[in-house]
């Protein structure tokens, strides 16, 4: 068992292309740590470097509070799943988990006592004399973690392992990993580019930006209190909406476009950065689930839109809209993982309201906002405006 640190780990490609820069990290013993970000970041080159796979630039990567930035991949005692599987066609599933362990020259009874274990944990037991050509995708990516697990190491790396399953497999193949991770008990990083495996996995969640780390902390804290627009956006499915906005000088109310929504004299005691920014421009963040529908008599700050398209999910319903204001993207959205939840129709807003309200499409909607759950933000900086 054992602990990962970097310190101040950068990677300098010989073109000059900067990939991580300055990354400061510690995985404590049995911690599983999710690695997200967008396409491009350098969450791939950071698990590469503490697996010895890429060298680094700068600072140290230490594997139980040894530096190993000079030691073999071999020498590192990481097991390491990857997105493909990297399985032997021509073995079976017992001797594709098996493998590591007989170029250790290990005695066979001690190997097939191994492999039962791994195969037992990860119901595999069934299918132990299939080919990989016979499997499904979960269990291919389950004996690639089989494979992993019966080395026992010290730490335990896992490259997009999920990305190659459908919807429903990669919500069942989650709670697989995170089952065996906590079984294990070993320091794992996982390294994703979608945020609700980040969320749901992860114990602490580190989010790069091209190679900077934006924020690490509990996927709750993280969701909660992002420390800057870019988090804000990319955290949370749907994303936080964010507007730009001014403060009036007394920072009474909130403009966004030709809307102006009042604000509490209690939100500056408990922003108290805020203070400064009266008469000045922010950009305002709002969360889909804090815009309520009206329904009847309404109390408090309230936001209206045109509504362009109802997604009907069943228990909710995401209703995208268009108001005059202009909006803040905190990065600019990969065509290939545009879905509903990041915004169909490009620069609008979302709610996810209860399915009792009747919107369609056409109609001016008029939500509710809840004061004390709006984010500010410096339009300049990005950061996020408190204390």
């Amino acid at each position: 068992m054992a602990s990962i640190s970097l310190e101040s780990v950068s990677k300098v490609y010989p073109n000059g292309f900067e990939a991580v820069r300055s990354l400061d990290l510690e995985i404590a013993d049995g911690e599983l740590m999710v690695v997200v970000g967008p396409s491009g970041c350098g969450k791939t080159t950071v698990l590469r470097m503490i697996a010895g796979l890429e060298s680094v630039s700068g600072g140290t990567v230490s594997i139980g509070g040894r530096a190993v930035n000079n030691v073999a991949p071999r020498d590192r005692d990481i097991a390491m799943v990857f997105q493909n599987y990297a399985l032997y066609p021509q073995m079976n599933v017992a001797d594709n988990i098996g493998f590591g362990l007989r170029m250790r020259k290990l005695p066979k009874a001690e190997v097939n006592a191994h492999v039962e274990d791994a195969a037992r944990v990860l119901g595999l037991t069934e299918v132990l004399k299939r080919r990989p050509g016979q499997l499904s995708g979960g269990q291919r990516q389950r004996v690639a973690m089989g494979r992993a697990i019966v080395r026992e190491p010290s730490v335990f790396l896992m490259d997009e392992p999920l990305s190659n399953l459908d919807a429903k497999l990669r919500v069942q193949m989650r709670a697989e990993v995170s089952r065996v991770q906590q079984r294990i008990g070993v320091a794992t990083i996982y390294v994703t580019h979608d945020q609700t495996e980040a969320m749901t996995l992860g114990h602490r969640v580190a989010v790069l930006r091209a190679g900077v780390l934006q924020q690490c902390d509990a996927p709750q804290v993280l969701y909660d209190t992002p420390a800057n627009v870019f988090v804000a956006g990319f955290i949370g499915s749907p994303a936080m909406n964010l507007f730009e906005a001014a403060l009036a000088p007394d920072l009474g109310s909130v403009k966004i476009g030709s809307q102006e929504l009042k604000l509490p004299s209690s939100l500056t005691r408990g922003l108290p950065g805020l203070r400064q920014y009266g008469d000045k421009h922010v950009v305002l963040g709002i969360r889909p689930e804090d815009l309520e529908a009206t329904g009847g008599e309404v109390t408090g700050p309230t936001l209206q839109g045109d509504v362009e398209l109802v997604e009907a999910l069943g228990a909710e319903q995401l209703v995208h809209f268009r108001t005059d204001a202009n909006i803040v993207r905190a990065e600019e959205p990969d065509p290939a993982q545009a879905d509903g939840a990041t915004g169909l129709l490009g620069d609008v807003n979302i709610a996810r309201i209860a399915p009792r309200h009747h919107v369609a499409a056409g109609e001016r909607i008029t939500f509710t906002v809840a004061p004390d759950r709006l984010e500010f933000f410096d339009p300049a900086s990005g950061d996020a405006i408190r204390g």
